[in-house]
């Protein structure tokens, strides 16, 4: 533990050296407020962020760099140690109590409990207090441990908070189900969940992907969820249905489009195996295109092929699926679109998409549906009985 105090203290030295001032001052900048205000929490965050993850051009990492440069070398066993370090974890913590001078911390987000220990010692923790609610970045100790460590500020809460803490914890899990990689038998559910509610999609549509425009798409999906909820409440008696309906959101929140899908010609609502649900506008414009090639000379279809194929939100999958719907065509139309006369999409297309939409593959997928554990679920149902 105090080896790794002084190692962390070498690396924020490192982080505040003349060679990442530039982009350590452009992810500080990134943190504060719209009126250039940043906190002390939030910048201890930041600094810890860019040191253990953020990523550098050549694909490293800051503590990588540190690692491989430090002089004299380190041994084996702290090189371990610090590069241990680039699995962080983010999380909303209940205080279970202590053990051996460790707090022992069960993260809301994954439903798993850590050992908790701090490099400035047992006070640091001191006063902490079973039922308090903490919001931490922890590091494990040592990769070969089970040990953690707290990594940048620790944010403490009374127990009163935790229902506000929860919601926050609820929609960071929406945002973030990689937030569960920790936990297989939650991340196992997540995929059971997914494809349970495409299951329902099929039911009730008898396709996996409808082409709407706006209007239509909202009545369609309010139909779909209106399945998703009568098919759950049949499990309930009334008063948990009761309780259900009026705690979750409403049947209009769930089915009612982004913003910036109302305007649109039309929509493409997915519902895929691995994507889960979502929405892409203008597909139909992209439809028309790959069923009929000669619209290329309308230079407004290409230049919303180009847009999907560079925006880093739109996955490959789509792109995908309009070549499965017209496969007869799609040469002809990404040879419009590249000025390749010899592009062939059998052996350059899956080319094509690795290069543009890098980042889709730089990462294993992860469910859009996230599960809650049962603590988080029991705060938020509390919240709901006293919101009644």
């Amino acid at each position: 533990m105090a080896r790794s105090g002084d190692l962390k203290s070498e690396l924020v030295a490192f982080v505040h050296s003349p060679r990442f001032a530039r982009r350590l001052d452009a992810r500080l900048d990134e943190a504060a407020d719209r009126f250039g205000f940043l906190d002390e929490a939030t910048a201890i965050d930041t600094i810890d962020h860019f040191a253990l993850q953020h990523r550098l051009a050549d694909g490293s990492s800051v503590v990588e760099r540190f690692v491989a440069q430090r002089r004299p070398p380190l041994q084996e066993d702290e090189r371990a140690m610090l590069l241990g370090w680039r699995d962080v974890v983010e999380g909303v913590f209940e205080v279970q109590g202590s053990d051996a001078g460790a707090a022992v911390l069960h993260n809301l987000l994954d439903d798993l409990l850590y050992r908790v220990h701090s490099n400035l010692g047992r006070s640091a923790l001191g006063k902490l207090r079973k039922g308090m609610f903490v919001a931490a970045r922890i590091v494990p100790v040592h990769p070969d441990t089970d040990a953690w460590l707290v990594s940048g500020n620790l944010t403490t809460y009374a127990p009163g908070d935790g229902p506000q803490l929860a919601q926050l914890a609820a929609q960071t899990l929406a945002a973030h189900p990689q937030l569960l990689r920790r936990n297989p038998e939650m991340l196992r559910r997540a995929w059971e969940m997914q494809a349970e509610a495409r299951a329902d999609f099929l039911e009730v549509f008898g396709t996996d992907m409808l082409v709407l425009d706006p209007g239509e798409a909202h009545v369609r999906m309010r139909e779909y969820h209106r399945h998703r909820q009568d098919k759950a409440l049949a499990e309930f008696d009334d008063e948990a249905a009761a309780q259900a309906i009026s705690s979750g959101p409403s049947l209009e929140e769930l089915s009612s489009l982004p913003e910036e899908f109302r305007d649109v010609d039309t929509v493409a609502v997915i519902c895929d195996e691995t994507e889960g649900l979502c929405y892409y506008a203008d597909f139909g414009h992209l439809d028309a295109l790959f069923a009929d090639p000669t619209l290329a000379r309308d230079r407004s279809y290409l230049s919303r092929l180009r847009e999907y194929l560079n925006d880093d939100s739109v996955s490959p999958m789509v792109i995908r699926r309009l070549v499965q719907r017209h496969p007869e065509n799609t040469d002809s139309v990404f040879r419009a679109l590249l000025r390749k006369p010899t592009f062939a999409w059998e052996q350059d297309g899956e080319e094509l998409l690795r290069r543009r939409k890098a980042n889709h593959f730089a990462h294993e997928p992860w469910p859009s549906v996230t599960p809650v554990g049962a603590r988080l679920a029991e705060i938020l149902r509390t919240q709901g009985r006293k919101g009644r």
